[in-house]
């Protein structure tokens, strides 16, 4: 009598099968990016294509297949088994055993009550010149039971600091982990060696879209400017208009620059405790 490793051996998925699994799985990847024409022009796939591919109605070139799971940190796995078993099995670094009794909420789901997916509007004082504040985007995206974000840096902010001014230097990435009292997030531009470090809790307002709190960068106590300020996160959800606005304001400004209610929960002119 075969045993059940020989019988799950012989037993050999049909193409349909894959196509099916790998369009479920790129569904479920595919909720992390802003639109899915975005993400079409990152994979230099065409949109049409790509949609077969989400319908199960075709499969990708070996090449476009390495470049799709390139993109998304995945193995061909996701070929035969659904991507929350693909990611579960192995640990990463907030889940390895010789921490994960002591950083349990890294593994713990971040409801979409508590901190819903979509775009923020944040705001705070520039950490090098005192009279001058930051606006930006970033977007809120799970991937099954995590949540992360993203975002870009202002040009002016990187060329400040000698850095180049080109969207993949910009761009940074974070992880969101629930707290007793409000979310904290992990951030880092890529290949990074600094981490920059928020918490935010979610305070009484018309609209229950305002979270405050801080945000720590992590350099040494002697070098140039402040190394914590308060932080304000206005969720936008997927408002087109005011995502646009709030794109069309991001970079540096001075206090009147500023949206008034932000303004006043960064308590400007006053010192962070």
């Amino acid at each position: 009598m075969p045993s059940e490793q020989t019988r799950n051996v012989s037993r050999r998925p049909t193409p349909a099968e894959l196509r099916s699994m790998l369009g479920a799985n790129l569904r479920q990847l595919s909720n992390q990016a802003a639109s899915i024409s975005a993400l079409c022009r990152d994979l230099g796939i065409n949109r049409t294509q790509y949609n077969r591919y989400l319908a199960g109605e075709s499969f990708p070139r070996p090449d476009v297949l390495h470049r799709i799971c390139s993109y998304f940190q995945v193995d061909a796995r996701i070929l035969l088994e659904p991507v929350e078993k693909i990611e579960n099995s192995s640990s990463g670094l907030l889940t390895d055993p010789a921490i994960a009794q002591f950083v349990s909420g890294a593994s713990r789901k971040l409801e979409e009550d508590v901190f819903p997916s979509g775009f923020y509007r944040f705001s705070r004082r520039s950490f090098l010149e005192d009279q001058m504040y930051v606006q930006g985007l970033i977007y809120v995206f799970r991937n099954g039971n995590n949540t992360f974000l993203k975002g870009f840096e202002a040009k002016d902010a990187m060329s400040q600091q000698g850095l180049p001014t080109n969207p993949a230097t910009r761009e940074f990435r974070g992880a969101i982990l629930p707290q007793e009292d409000g979310v904290a997030a992990l951030v880092s531009r890529k290949g990074s060696a600094t981490t920059s470090f928020n918490y935010l809790a979610r305070i009484p307002s018309f609209e229950n879209n305002f979270w405050v709190g801080y945000v720590t960068r992590t350099v040494r106590e002697n070098v140039a400017g402040r190394r914590v300020e308060r932080l304000v996160y206005e969720h936008l959800g997927t408002n087109t208009a005011k995502v646009l606005a709030a794109a069309r304001m991001s970079g540096f400004c001075d206090q009147e620059g500023l949206m008034p209610y932000h303004k006043n929960l960064l308590k400007v002119g006053e010192g962070f405790s």
